[in-house]
């Protein structure tokens, strides 16, 4: 059993990680804001230590006594009008606090939540490599572990619509009457969010054999399709009256048209994709279906 401190962990990810650190045994701790929607952790409230991000960093530190590993998931992807300073300090400057706190509480590792996005795409992505770099530094000087995770497109069950995949599904299922798009000539590798929490553990599990301070895993399927070929699964999948507008949007400056997860560094240490598309996205749909 780890004690460990999870951030995010009202949010999709983050919430499945949990569930699955609980049920593999281990004491886990949140990190959230205060008036975060706590409804995703209903079930296990009761077993969670809870702590505020507006409270002091050292609190969670100070009262569990030892903390493994902190977890970090939390992220603001600027889609609700945040001004770039608002971005930047979530996603670079709220983890760099944690992350020189946990080395100060000799916390062993630190499980870093990255992006696959182009550095300059966004404020967002920005941000985003910005800590990186950060995580880098405190590894180099042998502060702390960290793990960085570079995490491809990840789909599951009940995620925000605001997203790639449910905002797809959504609409198929809902039959609305078109959904623009671009050409959709990218290819994305699509990662099913039980596949992406059981990454998570395996790389939890086999820190000790990493044996670097600094380790970075891609987490993905391992398979890539296009996007127009996943909206066209998708459709087909519900049989959807949604008529599909390839085209409609231009596509963004420095956009994406290529991401495949090399896996060999999660191969190695004995973690195999459970979900292929095809089976991935019928269990999502079903389950998505049923909330309608």
């Amino acid at each position: 059993m780890q004690t460990l401190l999870i951030t995010g962990a009202t949010g999709y990810l983050g919430s499945h990680l949990v569930h699955a650190l609980l049920a593999a045994g281990h004491r886990v701790a949140i990190l959230k804001r205060t008036g975060s929607n706590l409804s995703r952790l209903d079930d296990c409230m009761s077993r969670l230590a809870v702590f505020n991000i507006e409270d002091s960093l050292d609190l969670p530190f100070k009262s569990l006594g030892h903390i493994d590993a902190v977890m970090h998931t939390a992220t603001c992807y600027g889609r609700s009008g945040e001004k770039t300073a608002e971005v930047f300090a979530a996603n670079t400057v709220f983890p760099l606090q944690l992350l020189e706190t946990a080395a100060f509480f000799n916390t062993e590792s630190f499980f870093n939540t990255d992006t696959i996005l182009f550095k300059y795409l966004n404020a967002y992505s920005l941000s985003k490599h910005h800590f990186v770099e950060w995580g880098k530094s405190f590894a180099d000087t042998g502060k702390i572990n960290f793990v960085n995770i570079k995490l491809e497109h990840m789909y599951g069950a009940g995620d925000d619509v605001s997203k790639f995949a449910t905002h797809v599904i959504s609409a198929c299922l809902k039959n609305l009457g078109a959904l623009k798009l671009t050409l959709g000539e990218q290819e994305r590798d699509f990662i099913h969010i039980d596949d992406v929490v059981s990454a998570y553990l395996c790389l939890l599990e086999n820190a000790g054999k990493i044996g670097q301070r600094f380790s970075e895993f891609a987490v993905g399927s391992g398979q890539t399709v296009t996007i127009r070929d996943f909206v066209d699964t998708v459709h087909r999948l519900t049989a959807s009256q949604t008529q599909l507008d390839f085209g409609a949007y231009p596509y963004r400056e420095h956009e994406l048209m290529y991401s495949e997860a090399n896996l060999s560094g999660l191969l190695e240490l004995g973690w195999r994709c459970r979900y292929d598309l095809e089976t991935g996205l019928k269990q999502v749909i079903e389950l998505e279906r049923k909330h309608l």
